[in-house]
C-alpha cells in the first residue's frame, strides 16, 4: 500500500487523463480540486450545472475554461440527470457530485433507465493517511450501508479487495473489526466476522487475507494483539478495515478526520463507474485525493 496520497497522485498523473462529469459544478472547493487535477492531467472535466454561476467560480479558483465542456442546466435534479447519463453512455469515466444533495444525484445513480447499478452492492471506502500507522489504508462502509448481513458484508468486502487491486495492493490484508476479538454468541458482528474469515479459508472469498473478529486494538496493533494472545498475519499491518455497521464506521470516519486531522478521500464503488460523493464540509484537498482515488479505478 502507498505510504501517502502523494504518491497515489504520481501514478494518476501517470496514467493518463480520465473524463469525470461534475454535476452542479458551481462550487468553489469542487472546482478547485477539479482544477488542480485538470492541471495535473488526471482528469479531463466536463461541468454540468447554472454556466454563469460555474463561470464565476471558476474565475475565482483560477480554472481556463478553454477547451473544457460545458452543460448548462440550473436545474439540479436534471444536472445530475445529464451527468449520470453522461458517464453511462460511457462519455466520461467518471461521475462527480457538486453543490448538490447526496440524496438527489443517488436517485439517478440508481435509476433504472439511465443509471448506473450492476449486479454488485454499491458501497463506500474512504482512504487515510495517518502519522501513527505505517501506510495508508482503506475503511468501509462508512455512508452506505447501513446494518449490513452477512450477505452484504461480504460484497462490501468484495468491493474494497477490487478497490485496493486498483491501487496496486494485489493481496490485502482485511480486519473484520468489532468490539471484541473472539466470537460472542450475543454479539452478531463478531459471528459474521468469524464466518468471513471462514469464508476467505475456503475460497469464497479471493485475493485476499480475512481475519476476523479483530477488536481495534488488535487490528492496528501487532503488540496489542501479541499482548491478547493473538496470533494472526493482519494484525499491525492492516490494509482494508471492514466495520460492522454504519454508525462504526461513519464514527471512525469522522474521528479520524476531525480529531486525528487525517488526510483523507472516499469514492462510491460497486458501480458502473467510479462515483466521488465527497461531503459538502470536506476540502478542496479531500475532493482532489477523492479524484485521483476514482481516476486510479479507471
Amino acid at each position: 500500500m502507498a505510504k501517502s496520497f502523494k504518491e497515489l497522485l504520481d501514478l494518476a498523473k501517470k496514467n493518463g487523463a480520465k473524463k469525470i462529469a461534475v454535476a452542479v459544478a458551481e462550487d468553489f472547493d469542487v472546482l478547485s480540486a477539479v482544477k488542480e487535477a485538470y492541471d495535473q492531467n488526471i482528469v479531463k472535466p466536463i461541468l454540468i450545472g447554472n454556466e454563469e454561476k460555474i463561470k464565476d467560480v471558476a474565475k475565482k479558483v483560477k480554472l481556463n475554461l478553454d477547451g473544457i465542456e460545458i452543460i448548462d442546466e440550473v436545474e439540479s435534479i436534471e444536472a445530475c440527470r445529464k451527468a449520470v447519463s453522461i458517464v453511462s453512455s460511457q462519455k466520461a469515466d467518471i461521475l462527480m457530485k457538486g453543490l448538490v444533495d447526496t440524496s438527489i444525484i443517488m436517485k439517478q445513480v440508481l435509476d433504472k433507465e439511465i443509471g448506473l447499478r450492476t449486479d454488485k452492492v454499491i458501497s463506500h471506502v474512504g482512504v487515510f493517511c495517518v502519522p501513527t500507522y505505517p501506510k495508508l489504508f482503506i475503511l468501509t462502509d462508512a455512508a452506505m450501508n447501513i446494518a449490513p448481513n452477512l450477505e452484504y458484508k461480504k460484497k462490501i468486502l468484495e468491493n474494497a479487495v477490487e478497490f485496493a487491486h486498483s491501487l496496486d495492493i494485489k493481496n490485502p490484508k482485511v480486519a473484520v473489526v468489532c468490539a471484541k476479538e473472539k466470537v460472542y454468541k450475543k454479539m452478531e458482528s463478531t459471528i459474521d466476522a468469524k464466518e468471513l474469515e471462514d469464508m476467505n479459508k475456503r475460497g469464497e472469498i479471493k485475493d485476499c487475507t480475512v481475519i476476523g473478529p479483530l477488536a481495534l486494538d488488535n487490528a492496528v496493533s501487532k503488540e496489542a494483539a501479541i499482548h491478547k494472545g493473538v496470533d494472526n498475519p493482519v494484525s499491525g499491518d492492516v490494509d482494508i478495515f471492514l466495520m460492522p455497521n454504519i454508525e462504526a464506521g461513519n464514527i471512525m470516519y469522522k474521528t479520524l478526520t476531525f480529531l486525528a486531522k487525517a488526510q483523507n478521500a472516499a469514492v462510491i464503488v460497486g458501480a458502473k463507474s467510479p462515483i466521488v460523493l465527497t461531503s459538502r464540509t470536506d476540502t478542496a484537498e479531500t475532493k482532489l485525493n477523492s479524484i485521483v482515488l476514482s481516476a486510479l479505478m479507471v
